[in-house]
Order: structure tokens, then sequence, then C-alpha cells
């Protein structure tokens, strides 16, 4: 027997589902203002007017005026109506506009766009139980990865993560070799080369266009020489050559997660060092009910799990949490697993030890 409805109830239900949908539909329009620039150019002209974005930008002031309004509506810019000028604050230019800035975000909105343009394929694996191969992403979904992750690496990756770690820090300084597995356009590598000049540096990735923009940001960041990439298969890594080995969110993408760790594992120098950073999420999905988990399930969903799958693979997904790294881990072989003490509201350290 159906429940009865509580008609008040349902009401703020039917409000707050329309709320998403002018979340999602308002995605669209970020995307747009990221890819062509509309942010970073509020960013510097300040206050402006429809027709003054317009005679900057170069593009329509009636879709300009439109896109405005929305970004208004949805708090992202303010309005003054009397000047009829729209301003883009400081705060936001830093999460939407600056991508120097810790806070730059604006690149979801790309990989938002992406992983939706394959939505009708995930609905049919929920069909099948299969999955959607990352070959059918469209290229701008690893360059919004890249894009997202920069500002971590930028802040976190040498002064504070690899910081944590000393025996890390001594041996990269003695001219010790380190790679980053899964390493996408190779930024994390690029700044330990840069940190630590006397160290050999590597890199790889499966994807092709990824291992090529890594090793044309490494010839831009003046050390294309001194970082090599490869496009390679990460369950087959040479044995016993390095001394510290990172992964950034690529085993709960892993087709073979325990592979991919017991490959590392052979592969770390005697005494070298795994270190695994993951999303800062329980394992216990109950305690994931907040904004980082909505946005994490929904990316594994249209992104990581699927992908997996799609090799007939593990399919953990992004929130795996602190439990499953750990059995990870003491499947791969591994004797010693510490989180490191690094408080990060997106971020958590896994340090590994043969």
């Amino acid at each position: 027997m159906a429940s009865k409805i509580d008609f008040e109830k349902a009401k703020q239900v039917a409000q707050q589902v329309v709320g998403d949908v002018g979340t999602c539909v308002h995605g669209a329009l970020c995307f747009i203002g990221d890819r062509l620039g509309l942010f970073k150019a509020m960013k510097e002209s300040g206050p402006v007017t429809s027709d003054e974005l317009a005679a900057t930008t170069g593009l329509s002031e009636r879709y300009l005026r439109e896109w405005l309004n929305a970004m208004a509506a949805a708090q992202y810019v303010t309005y003054d109506a009397a000047a009829r000028q729209f301003h883009l604050t400081p705060e936001y230019a830093s999460v939407l506009a600056d991508e120097e800035s810790p806070f730059f975000v604006g690149s979801y909105f790309q990989m938002v766009q992406s992983v939706m343009s394959v939505a009708p394929k995930v609905a049919d694996s929920f069909l099948t139980g299969k999955g959607v191969p990352q070959a059918e992403y469209p290229p701008w979904m690893f360059e919004a990865s890249e894009r997202n992750s920069f500002p971590r690496y930028k802040y976190k990756l040498v002064d504070k993560w690899i910081a944590a770690l000393p025996e890390v820090v001594e041996r990269l300084k003695g001219g010790g070799a380190a790679v980053d597995v899964g390493c996408g356009g190779g930024r994390a590598a690029i700044l330990i080369a840069q940190a630590f000049p006397s160290a050999r540096v590597f890199g790889y990735d499966l994807v092709a266009q990824s291992i090529e923009r890594a090793r044309r940001n490494a010839l831009a960041a003046g050390v294309g020489d001194r970082v090599a990439f490869e496009v390679g298969d990460c369950v087959t890594l040479p044995s016993s050559k390095f001394d510290f080995i990172s992964t950034f969110d690529v085993v709960h993408d892993a087709v073979d997660p325990v592979g991919l760790m017991s490959s590392i594992r052979r592969a770390l120098a005697p005494g070298g060092t795994y270190l695994v950073q993951e999303i800062n999420v329980s394992s216990k999905p109950e305690e994931n009910h907040r904004a980082l988990g909505k946005m994490v399930y929904s990316i594994s969903t249209m992104y990581c799990m699927t992908t997996s799958l799609a090799h007939g693979g593990a399919g953990i997904g992004a929130a795996m949490g602190e439990v499953k790294a750990r059995e990870l881990a003491e499947r791969a072989g591994f004797k010693h697993f510490r989180r490191l003490p690094i408080d990060d509201d997106f971020a958590v350290l896994y340090e590994l030890k043969a």
C-alpha cells in the first residue's frame, strides 16, 4: 500500500530537483564561460556591462547579456541594476578565472561536459553491466583532469606531501629515481624534477595523447631533457628501479588495482616509498552524504568506475576510502601502510613500503 504523500514535503522536493536541474544547465554555461575566457575577461575588467564585455571579447552582446544574467542569478557575479554592471568578485575570480590560484576549480565544468557527452553510453552500461572505455571520451576530458590537478600539485606536492616523507626527500636530493604512474599531462613529475634537480624522473601513462602533452609541458617548463615520459602498461613496471613511486587518483580507476600495486611494489628499490593519493571520502557511504560525496559518486559513475568495468576490471570507483586502500595494499604484498597526518579537504595520502 502506497504511503500518503506529504504535499508540503513533496513541494520542497520538487523545488530541490528544479534547483538541481538549474545547476546542471548552469554548468553548461560555466563550461562556455571557461572555454571562451569570459571569467578571465571579467577578472581583468572589473565591473562591466554586457556591451562593454562584448567590445572586449568580440562576442555577441545578446548572448553575453543572457549569460551574465544567469551568472548573476546563480550569484557567481554581482549585479548593479542602476549601472547595469556585472562584477566577478576576487573570491569568485580565484575559483573560476585564475588557474594559478590554489582554489581554482573552473576546469571541473570542462570535465562535466566531457562525461555528459557519453551519458547515453553509460546508460547502456546500466543494462549490460559493462562500461565505457577511455577512448570514447573527448580529448578535453584529460585536459580537464590535468587543469584540475595542477593547482593541487603546485601548492601541495613538494612543500606538503613529499615534505612529509623525509626519507624520500633525502633520496631525491641525492639523485634517486622517481616515477609518477598514471602521470597524465606530467605536471607532478615536472614539479618533482624542478624541485630535485639531481633526481632521475619518469612518467608512465596508458593514454598516448596524455604522454604527448606531458612531453610538451616538460619542454615548456624547461625540464624536457630531465623527465622521461613513456606510454606503458603500468602493471609491468621495471623491477627494483625507483626510490619513489607515486599515483594520484589512479588506483580507484585501475582495471586491475592489485596487479598495478603489485607491479609498483616490485618496481621499488630496496627501502623505496610508494605514495598513494586518493580522494578524501569514507569507506562508509552514509558518511559521504555531503557535497563532496555527491560529486565523487557522480563522477565515479560517469568515468572512474565505468572505464574500469569497460575492460572487465574491478570497477572500485572513486569513493574507495581507507579501508579499501588498506585491503588492496595488503593483497599487493605491502608490509607497511600509513595514512599521512595531512589535513586536506579533498585529498588523502598513504605511505606504502614493501
